[in-house]
């Protein structure tokens, strides 16, 4: 049977225009993050969380790692 964690694949989308970016496990959107803090709640609610959001494997950031939000940057004055 194996343990199901071992084969999830989480995929942190590139950045909207907004600077928010999908979270999505195959073809399930877990959610829409906004900063960093929000992929660990949404892998939390997915019993994910024990997953290291900036080293894990787990996680396949596109578009940037986990360092780039440029839609909040972007609007800082």
């Amino acid at each position: 049977m194996g343990h199901p964690t071992q084969h999830r694949h989480i995929v942190v989308h590139p950045p909207a225009l907004d600077g928010s970016r999908r979270v999505t496990e195959g073809d399930v959107t877990l959610g829409l993050a906004s900063h960093l803090d929000d992929v660990v709640e949404i892998l939390r609610l997915a019993d994910l969380d024990r997953v290291e959001v900036e080293e894990d494997d787990l996680i396949e950031w596109q578009g940037g790692g986990p360092e780039d939000w440029p839609g909040l940057s972007e609007h800082e004055v």
